[in-house]
């Protein structure tokens, strides 16, 4: 009886998972995946702290504020998956605990008391912009490393976080 091809491949196979030869060097992709750890604690902080002020929004623009940031922490709830797996994917660990935001994000935690309406804009405000910074911050070394997928994402990032900043400080002026 003559054995199967795919017998015969899978036997061939070394035992464990084999060495990641993605055209990256290690010390590119290591680098990389610690400055995308930074974005992904970033993006958490924000996503955390635009659902409190979902939840805890008041005054004369509740409604419109109410709507605006479910929509905006629906976008980086939705962006923290892509940053975590393109990590996993240049063969580094995610992180994923509050210890380890803490320690990474240039995003300060929301405030323990829910302030006014307009001065939680202003929060928001300031972490889209320091999210674009942390993104743009990596963009050259992604560059550097031919690292086409994390510089695609990064340029996603800075995009949604620039437009969001314009948004919230358009509700600032007078």
């Amino acid at each position: 009886m003559a054995k199967s091809p795919l017998k015969t491949f899978v036997k061939a196979l070394p035992q464990g998972a084999p060495t990641i030869n993605i055209g990256i060097s290690e010390k590119d992709r290591a680098a990389i995946a610690q400055g995308l750890s930074r974005l992904l604690a970033d993006t958490y902080t924000l996503y955390l702290t635009t659902h409190n002020f979902h939840w805890n929004v008041t005054g004369p623009m509740f409604n419109t504020l109410h709507t605006m940031f479910m929509a905006q922490y629906t976008e980086l709830w939705n962006a923290v998956d892509p940053v975590a797996e393109r990590i996993r994917s240049l063969g580094h660990p995610a992180p994923g605990s509050y210890a380890q935001f803490s320690k990474l994000a240039s995003v300060p935690d929301a405030p323990i008391t829910p302030p006014k309406a307009l001065e939680m804009v202003r929060i928001l405000v300031q972490g889209h912009e320091a999210v674009a910074r942390t993104a743009r911050e990596l963009f050259p070394m992604a560059d550097k490393a031919n690292d086409e997928p994390t510089a695609d994402l990064l340029t996603q990032r800075m995009t949604v976080h620039e437009q969001t900043a314009w948004m919230l400080r358009s509700l600032l002026e007078e």
